[in-house]
C-alpha cells in the first residue's frame, strides 16, 4: 500500500523559505509523478507544482513560479520530493499536502492523484 507523508512545515517569517519533504513509501510507478498541493482556510485546494518522476519534468502554478522549485531525488521506496519555498509571503500560509500519481499524466489538478498524504502546515507571518 502506498504510503505519502510530508514534512518539514512550520512558522517562518515573510521573506523567508521552508523546504518541505514528500516520502512515497510504495510507489513503484515509476512513469508516476508526485505533486504539491495547498489548501488555506476557506479556501479550496490548489495544486502548485508537480514532478514528473522519470522525465523531471515540472509545472508550477502562477502564483508560486519563480519562488518554489520541485525536485527529487533519485532513490526508489521511498520517492522523495521536496519542494523549495522561497520568498514566502503571507499568502503563501496553508496546509500543504503532497499527492502521487500513477501515470505521470497529472499536472495540477487534484482528480488526476491516485494517493495523498495527511498533510503539513505552514504559516508565514507578516
Amino acid at each position: 500500500e502506498v504510503h505519502i507523508v510530508e514534512s518539514g512545515g512550520g512558522l517562518v517569517q515573510a521573506g523567508g523559505s521552508l523546504r518541505l519533504s514528500c516520502a512515497a513509501s510504495e510507489f513503484t510507478f515509476d512513469v508516476g509523478a508526485i505533486g504539491w498541493f495547498r489548501q488555506a482556510p476557506g479556501k479550496e485546494r490548489e495544486g502548485i507544482a508537480t514532478i514528473t518522476l522519470s522525465t523531471l519534468s515540472t509545472v508550477y502554478a502562477d502564483s508560486v513560479k519563480g519562488r518554489f522549485t520541485i525536485s527529487r531525488d533519485n532513490a526508489w521506496n521511498p520517492v522523495t520530493v521536496y519542494l523549495q519555498m522561497n520568498s514566502l509571503k503571507p499568502e503563501d500560509t496553508a496546509v500543504y499536502y503532497c499527492a502521487a500519481d500513477k501515470w505521470g499524466f497529472a499536472q495540477l489538478s487534484a482528480a488526476d492523484f491516485h494517493y495523498w498524504g495527511q498533510g503539513t502546515q505552514v504559516t508565514v507571518s507578516a
